[in-house]
């Protein structure tokens, strides 16, 4: 009897002992809180008590670094209140409410406090502090709810690793100051705070190259200080990815369960950059429509007939070319009647699955109604899907087909586009030189590595082309695809006119906004923008280095875009286009 007393006991003390290292990581978390809302109250008093500039600048970098501490928790468990604290100092439209939310938060007060503190901006400044106090109450109360698992402190854990990549190093959320790297820092104390706990009357085997790697990038971060010259490639691939390796392993030792929600980035993802780290049917409105080898094939060959059109003259290939990434090389394609041009550039269907909406105007969210739209446009394809099934239906081999692609065989709308689709999403694929790169397959050459660093660092390009998907979908949780305002000019080198997202949401603050595109393959799908008005990546870069419709003169007061000029010399011009050609998917060198 003792002895099954014993095992009880023992069963319960370590159950207990597996709560607290919860109860731990949660006491840690709400004294980092605290210690903020301290940081941002003696930021208010030195703002209202008239401190020197020198004096508030410094009060606000310490309370940045002190959101970092949180940010790790506060983001995985609380979002919405992170966003309220240090998001992008860009108004947003609610379309639910149908209505503009001005932005609040750290970033709205470093553009008020950097380069220069005007104090004729004091009460709008003692205001937004005001309101970030507020933001940060709410979050030390909706945290005291946080129900923390082992589970979830270590996805959370390497989710602020891949967020230090996309979003930290590359000035996302510091972007007047550029204090990202001594902020990055700050991060990795926090990721090794949590993880000590973890080692408390433990033994990891790997635990010693873990804290050794958290230590070799504090160290790196504190001797590479300098913004512009920051070495992103070597941070990255010898600190970041074997740190996120790292806690993997650790957590499939400690027989901690990986989570198991099906998410766009996947639970299951050692790093970044693996192979297969993003799930397109993560991305797709239809779960229960897997996309299939039979519904693939299905696709590409519905892709290729001009069955689907209402004259029987045009497929989904016409304008799209496989050889050119399923663009079509024109500046504009040709109306269905030959008489005018389509009103946008077509776009690359290549890597789209990994996006949360479709069009330069984000007027659809699925896969599946893209295709619809283009089909029934009546200047690109003005067919019907209704009538296209019924062709379909008298074609025996497309009724064999379609009894493999689907398990009763059905021959519809919903059938045709889900099989347009799912061939779609298996044009998705990372096999460029960039993720042989990052998965140390292959190395780079000089200008590539340093067109890659441009492209994450002084460039500022990477805080719209998210890495890795170098698209506008937001990491680390890639549940959400922006748009931009940039200022683009026509052939007139006027502002053009097209107004873009603002035709479908009507919302001042979409006037000339267009979805952030997918770089991938981007050698092969020239022309570009959505207009087609610039021929080279030359041209491309040079208006971005002049700062958008801004630098141009044109008038946009909404433009996202900083017009600040990025001062890009002749080789790093040359470096940036270097870089963005090793984003060529393998399968396209090999046919040219």
């Amino acid at each position: 009897m003792k002895k099954i007393y014993c095992l009880l006991f023992l069963l319960v003390f370590a159950a207990c002992q597996k709560k607290s290292k919860h109860q731990e990581i949660n006491t840690l978390f709400q004294k980092d809180i605290t210690l903020l809302i301290e940081k941002v109250n003696e930021l208010k008093h030195s703002v209202a008590s008239d401190a020197s500039e020198a004096q508030i600048q410094k009060q606000f970098l310490e309370g940045h670094k002190s959101y970092k501490k949180v940010e790790l928790l506060s983001e995985y468990y609380s979002p919405a209140v992170s966003k309220s604290i240090n998001g992008p100092s860009i108004p947003e439209f609610e379309e639910n409410d149908n209505k503009t939310v001005q932005p609040e938060g750290f970033q709205v007060v470093e553009e008020l406090i950097f380069p220069k503190y005007d104090k004729n901006n004091k009460k709008e400044l003692l205001q937004e502090l005001g309101v970030l106090s507020a933001n940060l109450i709410r979050l030390e109360k909706v945290s005291n709810s946080n129900e923390l698992t082992d589970a979830h402190v270590f996805d959370a854990m390497r989710l602020e690793v891949y967020r230090i990549i996309t979003l930290g190093i590359t000035g996302f959320d510091s972007p007047v100051v550029l204090n990202s790297l001594p902020e990055a820092s700050v991060s990795l104390e926090t990721i090794e705070k949590y993880y000590r706990v973890y080692l408390e009357n433990k033994e990891v085997s790997n635990s010693n190259q873990v804290l050794e790697v958290l230590e070799k990038g504090k160290k790196y971060l504190q001797t590479n200080n300098n913004f512009d010259a920051f070495d992103r490639a070597y941070f990255i691939k010898e600190i970041l990815n074997p740190l996120s390796k790292g806690l993997y392993k650790t957590q499939a030792e400690l027989e901690i369960p990986l989570m198991k929600e099906q998410r766009g980035l996947k639970p299951t993802a050692q790093t970044l950059f693996d192979k297969d780290a993003f799930d397109p049917e993560a991305f797709s409105g239809f779960p229960d429509y897997q996309t299939t080898p039979e519904k693939i094939a299905l696709g590409k060959k519905l892709f290729n007939d001009p069955i689907l059109s209402g004259n029987n003259t045009r497929s989904c290939a016409s304008c799209h070319h496989a050889d050119k990434a399923f663009t079509d090389g024109l500046e504009r394609a040709v109306t269905l009647d030959g008489k005018s041009m389509i009103q946008r550039n077509t776009p690359t269907l290549t890597n789209i699955a990994f996006q949360r909406v479709f069009f330069t105007d984000s007027r659809v969210s699925y896969l599946e109604d893209q295709a619809v739209a283009v089909i029934k446009n009546e200047n690109e394809m003005h067919g019907s899907l209704e009538k296209s099934a019924l062709a379909i239906q008298k074609n025996a081999d497309y009724v064999k087909e379609f009894k493999k692609a689907f398990p009763k065989g059905e021959i519809n709308e919903f059938a045709i586009k889900n099989a347009l689709a799912s061939y779609i999403r298996s044009l998705s694929h990372y096999d460029s030189k960039f993720d042989n790169y990052m998965q140390n397959k292959t190395a780079f050459t000089a200008d590539e590595k340093a067109g890659f660093n441009l492209f994450a660092g002084k460039g500022k390009c990477a805080t719209c082309h998210f890495i890795p998907l170098t698209n506008g979908t937001v990491p680390p949780n890639f549940d959400k695809s922006e748009s931009e305002i940039l200022g683009v000019p026509n052939k007139s080198k006027k502002l053009d006119g097209d107004l873009g997202k603002f035709v479908i949401t009507q919302a001042a603050i979409h006037k000339n906004s267009f979805k952030t595109p997918t770089i991938r393959n981007i050698e092969l799908t020239a022309p570009y923008m959505h207009n087609g008005v610039y021929k080279t990546l030359e041209e491309v870069i040079d208006f971005y280095d002049l700062g958008g419709g801004l630098g141009l003169g044109f008038d946009v007061p909404n433009q996202t875009l900083p017009e600040d000029k990025l001062n890009l010399s002749d080789k790093e011009k040359k470096q940036l286009i270097a870089f963005m050609k090793t984003l060529t998917d393998k399968k396209f060198l090999n046919k040219n």
